[in-house]
């Protein structure tokens, strides 16, 4: 059993050594003008991770802190609320296949912008919505994009997305990358994620990876 366990063991980590070598190789062969960075938070970086990487143009997602003062945060530092950062996803993605309004669009279907510092039973300042924009004209986007949700009253209650300015991004521990993907059945990824991923795939077909 021991051996069989180091075995299971041992493919999961060449499992993943050769999905982030191809996850290189990708970015690589885009044109570095066609690549855009958008930082992201609206409760576990768990769930929208999931999300984005399902995207059509999406070449790389990763989950890590941003928006606090504390450097090098571990997990379980942000976890008190107390270093001011928020859990949040970095996506590297294709201008050519999809625009960062697209993902907007995506990241306020996929998550609640009106409770403040929460999501679910996900409470703290941690788990804040927070778009951290890395132009000017990211910044006009998102702008652009919450007056329209107000002014069209998707929500019943005011949206309290933050748009701030990219300061800095610390990458999560690496248990805490690709998680749905390689913990699809832990209770967590079967009872919250799973279904607001159906949910998106019903939505958003025409935007998934083929």
């Amino acid at each position: 059993m021991l051996l069989s366990g180091m075995m299971i063991m041992c493919g999961q980590a060449n499992s993943k050594n050769k999905s982030k070598k191809m996850e290189k190789e990708n970015i690589k062969a885009i044109p570095v003008h066609q690549l855009e960075t958008a930082t992201l938070g609206g409760g576990c970086y768990w769930c929208l991770e999931a999300y984005f990487q399902r995207l059509e143009g999406v070449v790389k997602v990763a989950s890590g802190f941003s928006g606090g003062s504390v450097r090098n945060p571990t997990y379980e530092e942000v976890c008190t609320g107390k270093t001011g950062h928020a859990e949040v996803i970095q996506i590297t993605f294709d201008t050519t296949l999809i625009s960062f309004t697209q993902l907007l669009k995506v990241f306020f279907t996929m998550h609640d912008p009106t409770t403040l510092n929460r999501q679910g039973n996900d409470i703290g300042t941690q788990y804040r919505s927070a778009i951290f924009y890395h132009s000017e004209a990211q910044q006009q986007q998102a702008e652009a994009t919450i007056a329209a949700l107000q002014n069209a009253a998707v929500y019943d209650h005011p949206i309290v997305t933050e748009v701030k300015p990219f300061d800095v991004f610390y990458k999560a521990d690496e248990e805490h990358q690709n998680y749905y993907n390689d913990n699809s059945n832990q209770p967590y990824c079967r009872y919250v994620i799973q279904p607001k991923l159906e949910k998106m795939e019903a939505v958003f077909k025409e935007l998934l990876k083929k």
